[in-house]
């Protein structure tokens, strides 16, 4: 749910299910840091904030590594496991770790493939972050006997 009326004006990128709508906040700057946040329920509930990057001249790479990222099967209902490495250059934001942390987690009763999965978290990341540069990969545990990895 595009939270922005920043965002609202602009036209969003289409896939075959819809608008990518990314999760956004009204002001930009943490929103959840410091505050008790309940687990958001689903991607589309789950909210990202950024915070400005006190060093945009300097160009950087921030690592950000979810061990545990779960999902669930969208035709069995069965939980995908898989870990998650985000590597991306900043710009003028940084994501702020907490709301990316929950971020994350609402996955956790999505159903989605693989591949949807991974390419919607670095999706919304980059419309949220607009960073230099941006790289994930989506290493999901083997079922079936063959892993996916996505990139």
């Amino acid at each position: 749910m595009v939270r922005s009326s920043k965002d609202r004006a602009r036209v969003l990128p289409q896939t075959p299910a819809g608008p990518i709508t990314p999760p956004m906040k009204p002001a930009d700057g943490p929103n959840l840091l410091g505050q008790h946040a309940a687990l958001p329920a689903s991607p589309d509930e789950a909210e990202l904030d950024r915070v400005p990057n006190p060093h945009p001249d300097t160009l950087y790479l921030a690592r950000f590594t979810q061990p545990e990222f779960t999902s669930l099967c969208p035709v069995t209902g069965q939980p995908d496991f898989a870990t998650l490495v985000i590597d991306y250059a900043p710009a003028k934001w940084l994501v702020e770790s907490k709301s990316l942390k929950l971020y994350l987690a609402s996955f956790r009763n999505h159903g989605a493939f693989h591949e949807d999965c991974t390419v919607r978290v670095a999706k919304d990341l980059v419309s949220l972050l607009e960073p230099r540069w941006l790289r994930i990969g989506g290493y999901w545990y083997p079922r079936g006997g063959m892993p996916i990895d996505v990139f």
